[in-house]
This record gives structure tokens, sequence and C-alpha cells, in this order.
């Protein structure tokens, strides 16, 4: 005999024909911020591995800005964006065991095709998530998942940094780079972040050992040579921060470096990827170890309501924001 899916009493809005309906940030062709729209969709349904998530908080990206106005990964709108959520499970689908209706949780969707946590309700993989920290609330948590997830998998499982290297960390006061910073100095490495100089203060805060002001410096005019860099911007940037890395050393952009890095990389000796983040419990798991110890923690420079999503679209593209933004759902 099988077991029947579990569930808190959660109806949500209610149509016409009875069919519980949710308030979703979606859009249905691409464009600027003003494709988005608060609309009335059907609410889903957990099926088998999977939760329904009442969605708390859910964090915004880069990425979001991109897929918004852009056909990458998702196909061809009509789409509901968002990978970052923090929540309450209301129904747990066939085969899970790790959540009951009731738990808090966080976590990335898969990305790219998982998309849809900027809505009231949300269905993923039980395994995309974790147990919320009780010591956060759900806004903290939801501006965690994608860019903690990033920063992980670059430093830890892809360049295993270990303590006494040394790592550059570009754009080190965005999204991923803040958090970055954090994991690299929990690990033992020596920080060099780059970042403008009014967010200097910000990144030493944050732990970072020295600071570039990426307007008036040049990162590859100095003898230091880094065991590990993180490069969030690509293109050139990927290939000249070849020249800084000694050999043995691993570069670990998130976009697509310039033509010739491969070939730059390799005349130097260093490893160069790009990486695609990937929903991960085990990372989920170890990021909420740290916030739980006080070691990470997400700095969000603004919430938005649901319903004023398009506003945070603007404000994030700018790519001027400190940390994370955040839409507020619940």
């Amino acid at each position: 005999m099988t077991n029947p899916p579990h569930s808190a009493e959660s109806p949500g809005h209610a149509a016409l024909n009875g069919a519980p309906v949710m308030q979703a940030l979606h859009q249905t062709t691409l464009g600027g911020p003003e494709v988005l729209q608060l609309t009335e969709l059907p609410r889903p349904a957990p099926g088998p591995g999977q939760i329904l998530v009442a969605v708390h908080a859910a964090g915004l990206n880069p990425t979001d800005f991109k897929h918004r106005a852009l056909r990458i990964f998702l196909p061809s709108p009509p789409l509901t964006l968002g990978w970052d959520v923090s929540g309450t499970v209301v129904e747990t689908g066939y085969g899970v065991t790790l959540f009951r209706p009731g738990d808090e949780v966080f976590g990335m969707l898969p990305y790219p095709q998982g998309a849809g946590s900027h809505a009231e309700y949300v269905t993923g993989p039980a395994r995309a998530f974790a147990a919320k920290p009780a010591g956060i609330d759900h806004v903290q948590a939801a501006a965690l998942p994608l860019a903690a997830l990033t920063a992980w998998q670059a430093l830890v499982d892809t360049a295993g940094l270990r303590a006494g290297q040394r790592v550059l960390i570009h754009a080190a006061a965005g999204g991923v780079g803040h958090l970055a910073v954090q994991i690299a100095k929990e690990r033992g490495a020596h920080v060099t972040g780059t970042a403008s100089a009014p967010k200097h203060d910000f990144l030493r805060e944050l732990g970072a050992d020295a600071c570039i002001d990426h307007r008036s410096e040049d990162f590859t005019d100095t003898e230091e040579r880094y065991d590990v860099v993180l490069d969030a911007l690509g293109g050139q940037t990927a290939t000249r921060s070849v020249q800084v890395l000694r050999p043995g050393g691993v570069l670990v952009s998130l976009l697509p470096g310039a033509e010739d890095t491969p070939a730059t990389a390799e005349k130097a000796q260093v490893r160069a990827v790009t990486l695609l983040v990937e929903h991960d419990q085990a990372g989920m798991r170890a990021i909420a170890e740290l916030v739980d110890r006080g070691r990470l923690r997400a700095h969000v420079s603004d919430t938005f309501p649901l319903a004023e999503g398009a506003r945070a679209h603007v404000l994030g593209q700018t790519g001027r924001t400190t940390g994370k933004l955040v839409l507020t759902v619940r």
C-alpha cells in the first residue's frame, strides 16, 4: 500500500470552478520590467518527490533580470521567474520523507528550468530545500540560496579553497561576492575583493583583507599571485584574471570569458572553468550550518512586496546593488 501525499490546510484564493489559485509575478512577453504583472494563476500541486511551499519571501538575482528580457535557457513566455525561496511546506508529494507540512524551509529551485518562486506558492524537488535556520527570518533566508550556493560551489566544490590560500573575488560587494567573501574567510583564506571605493568599508566588515577600487585601480597591477579567482563579470575580466593566478591556480567564472580565455589559461598552466549553479541539498545544509554558527549572513539592501516586483527589477538591473534584493510575499 502506498502512502498518500500529506497537506496542511492552506487554500489560498479560490477560482470560480473551486480550484485553488494564487498571485504570481508573471510575464507573457520578453522585455523591460514593465512586462511583469501580478497575475492570478492556478496554484501548483506537488508531484512525486516534490513539496508545495507557501512562499514567504523570494530573492532576486541578476539572472532574473536577464531571463525577463532575453530568451537564454528558458522557453519563451508565458513564465514566472524566481529561483530563491523561503517559506512553509504546505503539502508533500508521493515519496517525500524529509519534510512535513508546517516545516519552514529555504532553497534554490532547479536552475534554470525550475523557475517560479516569484509567486504565492511554488513546487520543487524536496531535495532542493533544507530546513530554514531558526535564527534568521524568511527575508534573510530568501536572500541566500542561489548566491550562496554559487559561492560555495565555486570556492569549495570547484576550487577546493583551503586555509592559507589567497583568493581574489571580483564584484565582491554584490550578491554572490559578499557571500563568497564570508565563505572564503571561514575557509581560512586571505581575501581580496574588487568593488567601488565607497563599498570597501562594507567588505572589510565582512572580513576582506584587502580591497581594490575597480574604478581607479587595475587589479593586474600587482605582484600578488592568487590561488583562486572568482569572476562574476566574465569577458576580458576572465582573461585578465589569469595574469594574477599562480601556476596551478583556478579561475572560476560565472559568465563566459572572452574567446582567448581558454588558450591564455592553458599557456599560464591555470585551470579556467565557467560555473552554472546547481540545486544542492548538501550545499544548502552547509550554508545553513554557517548561518547557525554566525559565520554567514546575507546583506539585504532592500525589499519589495510581490506586487512591486517590477520596481525591484528596475533597481536591480542597475548593477549597483550592495548585497541582495528580496520580494516579500507573506
